[in-house]
């Protein structure tokens, strides 16, 4: 059965705020809908959406798990941040990084400078209900995934606090997320 949804609000300009012009980068651990949100607030903005790991999966010729498993995480960390400089080229858009990029010195650099980083916060609960969904995560294979990630969040929550934006992401549709930073953003 075909459900029907409301009517999309008309998108925000991302013109009129102090972030015009700059790239949106979310940042915050696995499972907290850094890729989901971030295509549909790209929608929403009328933004060319990247996700960080998929350009990195080109640029390798390899999934992110092969090349965990291949060249382990320093090796994927440095083309990570390579990856992530290329696309703050600049040019507005919406990127999604992987949960480890906002914790390296120097890509946490290079977005707080020239992008706009904003924290999708999430419980450990919330997140690990949602990453039971696919086994494509190298840091959770054969492990608890709650446990992970609340000792994931011990480590990382203190950098992803840096963001000078921070919205919680819920369990609640995806657009409640979408419309929090639009309102964050002053959109």
């Amino acid at each position: 059965m075909l459900q029907s949804h409301p009517p999309e609000p008309p998108a925000s300009d991302p013109g009129q705020t102090p972030y015009a012009g700059r790239p949106i980068v979310l940042v915050g651990l696995m499972g907290a809908g850094k890729s989901t949100v971030g295509r549909r607030l790209a929608s929403r903005l009328r933004l060319p959406f990247v996700d960080a790991d998929t350009e990195i999966e080109t640029a390798a010729g390899m999934s992110v798990s092969d090349i965990f498993e291949r060249f382990g995480e320093a090796h994927f960390r440095d083309g990570e941040r390579r990856v992530i400089a290329r696309l703050i080229d600049g040019t507005q858009k919406v990127i999604a990084t992987g949960g480890g990029a906002f914790i390296h010195d120097d890509t946490r650099a290079l977005i707080l400078d020239q992008a706009v980083a904003i924290w999708l916060d999430a419980d450990a609960a919330v997140l690990a209900d949602r990453v039971r969904r696919r086994d494509t995560r190298p840091l959770l294979r054969g492990k608890d995934p709650r446990t992970v990630l609340m000792e994931l969040a011990k480590v990382r929550n203190p950098f992803y606090a840096l963001a000078p934006i921070r919205v919680a992401s819920n369990h609640a549709p995806h657009e409640h997320t979408v419309s929090a930073i639009l309102k964050a953003l002053g959109l």
